[in-house]
């Protein structure tokens, strides 16, 4: 280089702060750029068909204030266990009120406009993985539908890729940002394990949605470009402009000169001023502006709160509930406290990540939004729940693991536990081994050895903290049903609710305005329904709650059940007692009041128990188990040759 170029190349030394070198890094590190000296470090986002293809496309880019059209596209692989994740998120994509017309969305294909998802799944089965993508144009809503752009997507991806893909789509409107839901299958054409790039994932799918959309509707005109910068100046999110005065700033975070263009300057200007009002950004007197360090994710979090408080709004109307602002709420489970309330509606917070919202009418009058996470438990509109927050905490399990594992060269298994401990039990040893294996499949420790043993690490207590740290941010919230039916069926319920329990609390809720109010009226109707069932007594304005009555109240609805189940089957009904052994096969599940029982059967006779969540995989199976006052620990498939599970 130095025979045929006349300059010579200094970087200065690593690390230091020179003008060259240090300015460039800052930017590329507020840019969301890897400015660092890891540039050939491996990651493996090369791997995969449409490598090539997607690093070309990325590579081009579209310049700033170009015609092009702007597309958003999210990926994401997601692994498969047994099918059940897979078909009910085909289920949720298919619910009501997602088309035009607020009707029911429906599944399409390469040729067809309305499929039957079942056929995909089963040709899914056994698959380890699936791609997941949404595709959104910001020009969405000039399009009668999506179809014609998914399916010209995936036909060049096929061509991209070099593979026929098995795909589904459904198209949503029910947002302000109209967008499809592509689902495509983990096998290439010859059934291998189908690998697309990174680079494609997160850049050539975009590039060619915009392609596509820029030949339907032609370049953004300047007139378009300046009115969506124009609506972009005021927004409390972050925006296009944000992004682009980022990249004119230097390594303190300060924009010095802005471009002459009149149009482009007027939109910086006026964006940094709406970002002064916000405490973002301020002025100095040489006319330079100085953005925050945390200008970007301020005003993603500005632009969440948003988006909540508009679906807060939104689902609040048409639920009928009429609630001024300051009552509307976001619940942060980090600070703590407790929500009671109605559930007004369930919905998804974050389509992409399959993450779930309620909204709860409290009982303090607030309208509260809370997010709660994935694999949540399904909720009715109208029940009542009580919101809380999940503690953070090592287990008892933990400690005793670690102890096992210390005087046994850092191993833990059953016999290990059994030898160690006379007094523990084959099958709470058990348990302890569930706990490490859900650590393993969340935390990727402990190490299993094939021999079935466990390699205990020094910070396996650390671990097992890091462990429910991760389930918190899985579910960040505790659900608890205290009412599976809503306000207007409790007060004349022959049968334990949970006015009762309010009732005999020694600590009731307290009853502000809104839900609150309703329930007020509600507790006044079940007292006055207690007292002409005896069960409570009136002496002068002193009300006298018998001791036993929930518990006769639980008895009743608990015998109608039976008699009921027996009615259908032709069994006796046997109630088990503390110590019988329960043996059958689990038929179904049964609500007595709140509580959710299963019904075991043999021969000739029947018996209600506390239902799991472990008896959901035992339907139609034979069971076995011991009742007790707490959980039953149950054995399926029999006693010989079972899997004990609590």
């Amino acid at each position: 280089m130095a025979d045929k170029y006349d300059f010579e190349l200094w970087l200065g030394r690593v690390g230091s702060d020179t003008p060259a070198v240090g300015k460039s890094l800052a930017r590329a590190r507020r840019m969301g750029g890897k400015a660092g000296g890891s540039g050939r470090r491996f990651t493996g986002a090369r791997l995969g068909r449409g490598s090539g293809v997607g690093r070309v496309l990325g590579d081009a880019g579209h310049p700033a204030g170009s015609g092009a059209r702007r597309v958003v596209v999210k990926s994401r692989i997601v692994k498969l266990g047994k099918g059940m994740a897979a078909a009910a998120h085909l289920r949720y994509l298919q619910r009501d009120g997602t088309t035009r017309e607020g009707e029911r969305g429906s599944l399409y294909g390469t040729d067809a406009d309305r499929l039957d998802g079942k056929p995909f799944l089963e040709r899914s089965a056994g698959d380890r993985h699936q791609f997941r993508f949404i595709v959104a144009p910001e020009d969405g809503a000039q399009y009668d539908d999506l179809k014609t752009v998914v399916r010209r997507l995936m036909e060049q991806a096929e061509k991209d890729l070099g593979t026929k893909l098995d795909w589904v789509a459904v198209d949503h409107f029910n947002t302000g940002h109209p967008h499809a839901h592509v689902i495509v299958r983990g096998r290439d054409e010859t059934g291998k394990d189908l690998i697309i790039a990174r680079d494609y994932m997160t850049e050539g799918l975009r590039a060619r949605v915009a392609e596509i959309v820029t030949l339907d509707l032609g370049p953004r005109t300047e007139r378009e470009i300046a009115a969506g910068q124009a609506r972009e100046i005021e927004q409390e999110r972050f925006t296009s402009l944000d992004r682009r005065l980022m990249g004119r700033a230097d390594e303190a975070g300060v924009v010095h000169t802005l471009p002459a263009d009149s149009g482009q300057h007027a939109s910086l200007i006026g964006r940094l001023r709406t970002l002064s009002r916000l405490g973002l950004a301020g002025e100095q007197r040489d006319g330079s502006w100085t953005l925050d360090s945390e200008l970007e994710p301020s005003l993603r979090r500005m632009g969440e709160r948003g988006d909540i408080i508009r679906t807060l709004n939104r689902e609040l109307r048409e639920a009928g509930i009429h609630r001024p602002p300051q009552d509307h709420a976001i619940f942060d489970p980090g600070h703590g406290g407790t929500i009671t309330g109605r559930v007004v509606t369930t919905g998804l917070s974050d389509e992409y990540r399959d993450r779930r919202y309620v909204i709860v009418d409290g009982l303090d009058g607030n309208s509260n939004y809370a997010d709660i996470g994935k694999d949540q438990q399904s909720l009715a509109k109208g029940s009542v729940i009580r919101l809380s927050s999940p503690p953070v905490e090592v287990r008892d399990v933990d400690r005793t693991v670690a102890a096992v594992a210390a005087t046994h060269n850092g191993r833990y298994s059953v016999d290990l536990h059994l030898d160690h401990d006379p007094a523990m039990t084959q099958e709470k040893a058990e348990a302890h081994v569930r706990r490490l294996e859900a650590m393993r499949r969340a935390i990727g420790t402990p190490e299993r050895q094939p021999d079935g043993s466990w390699v205990i690490g020094q910070d396996h207590i650390a671990d097992a903290e890091r462990f429910e740290r991760e389930k918190n941010r899985r579910v960040p919230v505790r659900i608890e049903t205290l009412s599976v039916r809503s306000i207007d069926h409790l007060p004349h319920h022959d049968g334990a609710t949970w006015l009762d329990r309010e009732l005999t609390s020694p600590r009731p809720a307290s009853l502000a305005g809104g839900f609150g109010a309703e329930v007020r009226r509600s507790l006044a109707q079940r007292q006055a329904w207690l007292i002409e069932q005896g069960l409570v007594v009136q002496e002068d304005d002193t009300l006298r709650y018998r001791p036993d009555m929930v518990q006769v109240l639980q008895q009743r609805e608990l015998d109608r059940t039976a008699r009921q189940v027996g009615d259908e089957t032709g069994l006796t009904h046997v109630a088990p007692r503390p110590g019988d052994r329960i043996e059958g096969i689990v038929k179904r599940a049964v609500m007595v009041g709140d509580q959710r029982v299963a019904v075991i059967e043999n021969s000739r006779e029947f018996s209600l128990v506390p239902w799991r969540p472990v008896l959901d995989q035992a339907i139609g199976k034979p069971v076995s188990g011991i009742m007790r006052d707490g959980p039953i620990s149950w054995t399926i498939g029999g006693r010989a040759r079972g899997l004990g599970v609590s």
